[in-house]
């Protein structure tokens, strides 16, 4: 019973995350109703599989609590100093509730590195592959500069070395007729400068609500120009992903390691 149990708190996972995750990337923005559904079944699976088909049901409890008390703590950390939105916040938290810890009694096979705290290997997958994302916008932009032959910062020579790098890792030049007709975010923007002129600059900080103003302003003044984008992929899609890696590896980061030191 504890396997069948395992394995529909991971169904459960899966089917609230791929869905938050596909309206997080074409919406922006994941309505509330899913963690208002998500996490009360979480808690009840857990808590229907603990109280009546574990042999040790109060350290289990305790120890379950521990783990939301934790992961709930770090997420709401990190969203109130800005790491990442109040979606990813609750996704966490109704993991920590669905999967405090490793569904052992299902995945029996022999992973690597799996913390304690089962949130936290998923969180620390999903920081990881967020960061691999980088790799790739540096080598678009290689590729983008071999092809074109020219100036990846052509007109924005006057931006700052900080501004430059940020662009780099977080993104790379498309058409403008390629962004319009994405979901991505617009990395430039044009602004009047002190002699009442249009200037273009980078965007540090590109917010949503703002694309189709932005988009506007450079079709008025780069019509046919190449334009600085980048994907934002939400946090969420390597949340997902971060969980699949950890149920199959477990931690990617202990997983490197090992390679290289055994």
């Amino acid at each position: 019973m504890n396997q069948i149990f395992d394995g529909a708190r991971i169904i459960l996972c899966l089917i609230f995350l791929v869905y938050a995750s596909w309206s997080d990337y074409k919406s922006r923005e994941v309505s509330n109703k899913v963690w208002a559904v998500f996490g009360p079944l979480a808690l009840l699976l857990t808590g229907v599989q603990i109280l009546f088909f574990s042999s040790q049901p109060f350290q289990m409890v305790t120890f379950y609590a521990l783990s939301f008390a934790i992961t709930s703590g770090l997420a709401i950390t990190i969203f109130y100093v800005g790491g990442f939105g109040g979606a990813d916040a609750k996704a966490l938290m109704c993991i920590a509730l669905a999967l405090p810890v490793y569904p052992n009694n299902l995945l029996t096979h022999n992973v690597g590195f799996v913390s304690p705290l089962f949130p936290i290997t998923i969180f620390s997958n999903s920081v990881l592959l967020g960061a691999f994302s980088v790799f790739f916008a540096i080598f678009r932009n290689l590729v983008w500069t071999t092809q074109n032959k020219e100036s990846l910062f052509e007109g924005l020579k006057n931006q700052s070395i900080g501004r430059k790098i940020l662009a780099l890792i977080s993104g790379y030049k498309i058409k403008l007729s390629t962004l319009e007709n994405s979901h991505m975010f617009p990395l430039e923007d044009f602004e009047i400068n002190e002699d009442d002129e249009k200037s273009p600059k980078l965007l540090v900080f590109p917010d949503y609500d703002e694309r189709e103003d932005i988009i506007n302003r450079l079709k008025e003044n780069k019509p046919n120009g190449w334009v600085w984008a980048t994907p934002g992929l939400p946090l969420l899609i390597f949340i997902t992903a971060g969980l699949i890696i950890a149920l199959a590896f477990g931690d990617i980061i202990w997983l490197l390691l090992g390679s290289f030191l055994f």
